[in-house]
């Protein structure tokens, strides 16, 4: 899975791929563990070899604000905190048992003395930032239907797995105004 995650980016030789896949140690975490918390630095990047997880923060009124799920087969990090080495707002946390495989920064640190090394961490970079866009595109443009289809149309097989009230926070809406959409998508369906 790891292997297949670079060689997708068509940057990286295969030595590369080969030298950085040894550089990743596993680790495992329990449902609800946290990969960072709030405060803490983010020294790590992870590779999700199962399990899903959620960014969230809290608000100034002590509201729990779910903004970015991650899934398998994807990189994850704090990535504020990793780029600056300061503790930020954001935590981390798995909504199921999950697989890792995490790399250090300082090991990744070494490994941009190659070209191709910075090709892939610019693309990683240039990923985030349109992500982040299309979020605030999304949470300004489109309704909560909208959201939720989305979300439903590119990962379905984990939305079972995501409790309600952090998918009703992510998209922004009630858990009952949530329902209604769940109810209205499964009954426009059988229509």
């Amino acid at each position: 899975m790891i292997k297949e995650y670079f060689e997708s980016f068509k940057v990286l030789t295969k030595e590369e791929i080969e030298t950085v896949i040894q550089l990743f140690t596993p680790k495992k975490l329990n449902k609800f563990d946290f990969f960072v918390q709030e405060g803490q630095r983010c020294t790590e990047i992870a590779f999700i070899k199962s399990g899903v997880f959620r960014s969230y923060y809290l608000s100034n009124e002590g509201e729990d604000i779910t903004y970015c799920f991650r899934f398998q087969n994807e990189l994850m990090a704090a990535y504020s905190s990793f780029i600056t080495g300061e503790g930020r707002l954001e935590n981390m946390q798995a909504l199921s048992s999950a697989e890792l495989l995490v790399i250090k920064k300082s090991e990744m640190e070494k490994l941009t003395k190659s070209p191709n090394w910075i090709k892939f961490l610019k693309i990683i970079a240039e990923q985030n930032y349109l992500e982040l866009e299309k979020r605030v595109f999304q949470l300004q443009r489109d309704n909560a239907v909208q959201r939720y289809t989305l979300l439903l149309e590119n990962q379905p097989e984990y939305i079972q797995q995501i409790p309600l009230q952090y998918l009703s926070s992510y998209l922004g809406i009630t858990q009952r105004h949530l329902s209604r959409i769940r109810k209205e998508i499964v009954f426009g369906q059988m229509s």
